[in-house]
């Protein structure tokens, strides 16, 4: 026992002194502080230790209340001051969408590295303005924050799926009801960029039908990819207490379920002979894989939801870039991965709009 507690011991000291290690030099600023920059952002930033000079709002009493309850930042209303302040390296923006696209712009042509919460904008042609601009200002560290892309369940399904003949797919968003904004662009967004993101181009909408009753809001859709069709439910019709997000891909091995991107599991495909599946002959009872699943009984960072709905990676990933420890591109994350996601919805917009 003293020999393996010894091990364990070494084990623990390597890796504290490697979080220790790890550490951010940069200066960064925060715009926006509203919920869910306050529950899902900020948590991040501060267990990260990102130095954080200032966070911007639209309120003088917020400003105020800023300094106060984050003494180490400084409250303020001035995007200018942000900007002009060169010692800044790089800035989040989480702010109201409306106003994310003058930001977005803003921040790449004062130099700054930026992070910006979905939507970064509209439409797909304000979507090509950002490519350009980003282009034009050589920016090198661009992240949109569509976090499920840095999930951990995505990262395994994504290697999964790259070996594999794939035949369908079925995902289906539900929440409730959303009078406040743009479902499609603030909510559905999310799948529809999960499915490219895995999937790759949407090379034909097949079929778009919208329903639309007692405030609620249902897209129907059907999506031909390159290598796979995907059949979309997605709804603002059910209920915010029970929301639900759930992704099955069958594949040649199986039939694959993401659910709530908290887990992921397989079960695999059944024998067959001759065409008749042999689980209706010798029965048996049904297998399943599970590959990814958080523990709630242990309280570890890799437990939390922050972590498993892809929160830490997307921020620790684009503090990564900022500070050159990162060797992805702009390109896996920025503005330009999300072209197919606008032309996907422009197309969706188009073909509902002649209902």
């Amino acid at each position: 026992m003293g020999y393996l507690d010894n091990i364990i011991g070494r084990y623990k000291r390597i890796r504290s002194i490697k979080d220790l290690e790890n550490t951010y030099t940069g200066t960064y600023a925060l715009v926006g502080i509203g919920s869910h920059c306050v529950g899902n952002l900020l948590p991040v930033v501060h267990h990260l230790q990102l130095p954080l000079k200032y966070i911007c709002c639209t309120s003088e009493t917020k400003a105020a209340l800023v300094s106060k309850r984050y003494p180490a930042s400084i409250g303020t209303t001035s995007l200018q001051q942000i900007l002009d302040d060169d010692t800044v390296d790089a800035v989040f923006v989480a702010a109201n969408p409306q106003a994310h696209f003058d930001i977005a712009r803003k921040v790449m042509e004062a130099g700054k590295a930026l992070f910006i919460e979905k939507p970064p904008c509209q439409d797909l042609d304000s979507l090509d303005i950002l490519i350009d601009t980003a282009r034009s200002c050589n920016a090198r560290s661009v992240v949109v924050g569509l976090q499920r892309r840095f999930a951990p369940a995505t990262r395994i399904l994504q290697k999964r799926l790259k070996g594999e003949a794939l035949h369908h797919y079925h995902y289906r968003y539900l929440t409730g009801l959303y009078p406040e904004g743009d479902a499609l662009l603030d909510l559905f967004i999310h799948p529809l960029d999960y499915a490219t993101f895995l999937f790759g181009d949407a090379n034909k909408l097949k079929t778009a039908e919208i329903i639309e009753k007692n405030g609620g809001q249902t897209l129907l859709l059907i999506v031909e990819h390159k290598e796979i069709t995907g059949v979309l439910e997605l709804s603002t019709d059910y209920s915010w207490h029970g929301a639900k997000e759930q992704l099955s891909v069958v594949t040649d091995r199986g039939l694959y379920t993401l659910d709530n991107m908290e887990r992921l599991c397989l079960s695999p495909r059944s024998s067959a002979l001759f065409g008749i599946p042999l689980e209706k002959v010798v029965g048996g009872n049904r297998s399943l894989i599970e590959l990814y699943g958080t523990n709630g009984f242990v309280p570890t960072l890799g437990n939390n939801q922050i972590v498993s709905q892809g929160f830490f990676s997307e921020i620790k990933t684009f503090a990564d870039m900022v500070e050159k420890r990162h060797t992805g591109s702009s390109r896996d994350f920025g503005f330009e991965s999300l072209r197919n996601t606008y032309a996907l919805m422009a197309d969706i917009v188009a073909a509902t709009r002649k209902q």
